[in-house]
């Protein structure tokens, strides 16, 4: 796991960076909060480039609640996605924000370890793939 000095980036990868990370931005505005005020969003890009974004959706129950990477797994496979080649997530909190463990396990149903895994840091973004954030995921095969 490390941090990556988006200056330090090739310029088509900082833009495509920044791009994918501004949409996570963006979309957390959206988010449903009236009892944490803690926004996420992110935004969950496809293999052929598509983007499906997602916010956090709070229930008063909030074994209820939606997180926003779930939010934009689900927007993706409605339409008919199953290839995903990264996402990246954001909070309105710039100390840092990484998907939740219940958000790991959700994106190991659907992605490939190496998904690459954009985390908003304010002033830089960490990388990860999802294969390091949730090294012993619980899969199909583990059942069987």
């Amino acid at each position: 796991m490390h941090a990556v000095d988006l200056s330090l980036a090739m310029d088509d990868d900082r833009s495509s960076v920044d791009d994918l990370v501004e949409t996570a931005r963006d979309v957390q505005d959206r988010a449903h909060v009236p009892y944490s005020g803690y926004r996420v969003g992110a935004a969950l890009e496809t293999a052929d480039g598509e983007v499906f974004v997602g916010c956090n959706l709070e229930n008063a129950n909030f074994s209820n609640s939606l997180h926003a990477e779930e939010v934009a797994i689900a927007e993706a496979v409605k339409e008919g996605h199953r290839d995903f080649s990264r996402i990246a997530v954001s909070s309105d909190r710039r100390d840092g924000v990484t998907p939740c463990g219940m958000c790991r396990q959700t994106l190991t149903e659907f992605c490939d370890p190496d998904l690459l895994v954009l985390c908003d840091e304010g002033d830089s973004v960490s990388e990860y793939t999802l294969g390091e954030l949730l090294p012993n995921t619980i899969t199909e095969a583990t059942l069987e």
